[in-house]
């Protein structure tokens, strides 16, 4: 993977094989390392992951950031690579900017992936998050509640160096910390607009995990009701971060789909 800077300082990966690339967007508080599964599993694909404004080696100089914000981060580094098309995956956060993206710029996409996606939260589930934002405002440490809900205890358990990855992915320093609550934020009190998502005619397949109490299976079937193109796949026993606790569950059906 060649590893660079953009123009606009985005920090990007690319991988070129000449094919239509795959594109992967972490969620929030994270960056591209989380698709490490997926980079070694794609690695005879064009592949580009990259850090979203706020996260990583990417800057973010704006007092607020939006979903248009991101969308056009990624078009910027589309157009910076010469990238007319893409397959297009999200995670959490990076699932509502792929949703967003799309909206925008259907024409760039062959296919669509939305994994561990929120979609019509009650209000108690929207208070939950609001909560663990508002205690992440007060720098209450988060990392290890997260994990928790991320992972099996088995795995973190098991695999000591994810653990250990991830808890130094999401300790931040005083302006990480300040970038990361903008994006939260942002995650935290965001809204769907049922309208655009019946708009999107992208193929697409949404995915989560059986176990993810935060990006529910209903929630997934409700978007998947509303996206007049999509199917559904369950991960079982998959909490949050299923794209790495069953990398080779979600590694075949992300094939299959892109494949098709």
């Amino acid at each position: 993977m060649f590893q660079n800077f953009d123009p606009n300082q985005n920090y990007y990966s690319f991988n070129d094989k000449n094919t239509v690339p795959v594109v992967f967007i972490h969620g929030v508080g994270l960056d591209q390392r989380m698709w490490e599964p997926q980079i070694e599993a794609f690695k005879e694909y064009s592949l580009i992951t990259y850090d979203l404004l706020g996260h990583g080696k990417t800057i973010l100089n704006k007092e607020d950031v939006t979903l248009n914000d991101f969308s056009n981060q990624l078009k910027s580094i589309l157009e910076y690579l010469k990238v007319d098309k893409i397959n297009l995956v999200g995670f959490s956060l990076g699932s509502l900017i792929a949703l967003n993206f799309a909206s925008k710029f259907q024409d760039k996409l062959n296919s669509l992936v939305v994994m561990g996606t929120t979609y019509k939260r009650t209000s108690e589930q929207r208070s939950l998050v609001i909560e663990r934002f508002e205690q992440a405002k007060l720098n209450k440490p988060i990392s290890k509640q997260a994990l928790k809900r991320w992972f099996t205890n088995q795995y973190l358990n098991d695999h000591p160096e994810t653990y250990n990855q991830f808890i130094k992915i999401l300790t931040k320093n005083k302006k990480d910390h300040l970038n990361f609550l903008k994006a939260y934020k942002l995650f935290a009190y965001h809204e769907d607009n049922t309208d655009i998502i019946k708009n999107i005619k992208t193929r697409t397949l949404v995915m989560t995990g059986s176990n993810d109490s935060g990006s529910t299976v209903e929630m997934s079937k409700s978007l998947c009701e509303d996206l007049i193109n999509s199917s559904f796949i369950e991960i079982n026993n998959g909490k949050h971060l299923c794209s790495i606790e069953c990398a080779d569950d979600v590694n075949i059906n992300l094939k299959n789909f892109i494949n098709r």
